[in-house]
């Protein structure tokens, strides 16, 4: 496992940074660029895409054919690290949630004619997507085996009934990735479908109201009342639903962690400056032991999560489905993230816990990470059938020929 960036990739990481520094943290810093969600404006994003679109620095991820760069996984690493210093920097290089993930997805699933309507007008900014999966209780969460929407064949086109809820984004999208049940099959019961925002036969019900800040469009409740869709809109084939989630939500998790050491870093940041210049009691917090040690302890586990991601990010790139290495990535970044908001807001004080700095928004946000693509214990539970599975064999060396 060698994580070497090549010079390409550091190229881009560096002009990355730079492009945050002095283009993006500006635009953060001054309170009239959040909308009412504690988001971007949509006037400030605007301008920083055209900026980072003129920069060449405008959704790496995706392959040159598609309008990227072809980074891989492991540039993406280090590219999604940087950009998120930021607490808007994901969006403003098209590389945030969940278009981010539901782009990669049609690149590889969708068919050339689905890629034309359904992927490009994401790719060049000009819409935003949702992936309409999870359901209320008694329907399908964590586990997809429990979903309740039904989407039923009727000659050329499905019928779809059910419910959706914290579907993120969905205010805002205008083009959806649903997964509904076509049949009982375990395996195979399941349909990625393709729609539109403008399709009669769905409502958004309500748009659910969160302790953090929101992505545009938020995180909303959706109602299917026969909504019908052309068979041409299925992605993959009827019975690959399942197959598609685990495409998108493998990768899109990691790349969720990538992002998030970018805001732990962004923390530790913040509490170093502030530790270093306030005095008290005649002497600097940068002095304290106990700051040292708390500062140093997040020094450790920000590089843990970095290689954590980045044997993930390798794993990915070499065609492994990387389930363990992803799962351990996202439990230990999502509570990494967290750990790392209460800390620098514990050493600011009630600087921390003000809007003078985005501490208390990374604070708000953390809690969700936890979550989001999985909560912690069911990423356990599957290690832990991984470790009955393989036993000793769950720490093996990857052996080259």
């Amino acid at each position: 496992m060698d994580f070497t960036l090549s010079p390409r990739i550091e190229d881009f990481r560096a002009r990355i940074a730079a492009f945050v520094e002095e283009e993006i943290l500006p635009v953060e810093t001054d309170r009239a660029n959040y909308d009412a969600h504690d988001n971007i404006t949509r006037e400030a994003l605007d301008g920083l895409r055209a900026k980072a679109r003129a920069a060449g620095l405008w959704c790496l991820q995706l392959k040159p054919e598609t309008g990227g760069q072809g980074l891989g996984k492991v540039g993406m690493a280090a590219c999604y690290e940087e950009m998120n210093r930021s607490i808007f920097g994901p969006v403003v290089f098209n590389s945030a949630a969940p278009d981010d993930g539901n782009m990669m997805v049609l690149e590889q699933a969708a068919t050339p004619a689905q890629k034309e309507r359904w992927l490009a007008p994401v790719v060049a900014g000009g819409a935003s997507s949702a992936f309409a999966m999870t359901e209320p209780h008694p329907g399908g969460g964590s586990d997809p085996g429990m979903m309740l929407t039904t989407a039923t064949r009727d000659g050329d086109r499905y019928v779809i009934r059910g419910r959706k809820w914290f579907i993120t984004g969905a205010g805002e999208a205008r083009h959806f990735i649903l997964i509904a049940r076509t049949s009982d099959d375990a395996r195979k019961g399941l349909t990625a479908f393709l729609f539109d925002r403008s399709q009669p036969g769905w409502r958004i019900d309500r748009r659910i109201p969160i302790m953090g800040p929101e992505e545009h469009g938020g995180h909303c409740e959706l109602v299917f009342d026969g909504l019908e869709i052309p068979a041409e809109n299925v992605l993959l084939n009827e019975g690959d639903g399942l197959k598609v989630t685990q495409m998108r939500l493998g990768p899109a998790r990691l790349t969720h962690c990538m992002r998030w050491l970018g805001l732990s870093k962004r923390c530790v940041e913040i509490a170093r400056a502030y530790a270093v210049e306030r005095v008290a009691f005649g002497e600097r917090l940068s002095q304290r032991e106990s700051i040292q040690m708390m500062l140093g302890d997040l020094a450790m586990q920000i590089e843990v999560g970095r290689l954590l991601v980045m044997k993930a990010a390798w794993a990915l790139d070499r065609g492994s489905f990387a389930r363990k290495e992803v799962s351990m990535a996202k439990v230990h970044v999502a509570n990494l993230l967290h750990k790392a908001a209460d800390t620098a807001i514990q050493i600011n004080g009630a600087r921390g816990y003000s809007k003078d700095t985005p501490l208390e928004w990374i604070y708000r946000y953390a809690r969700q990470a936890r979550l989001v693509d999985g909560a912690d214990e069911v990423h356990k539970m599957v290690l832990e059938r991984n470790l009955a599975a393989e036993g000793r064999e769950f720490w093996k060396w990857e052996v080259g020929a």
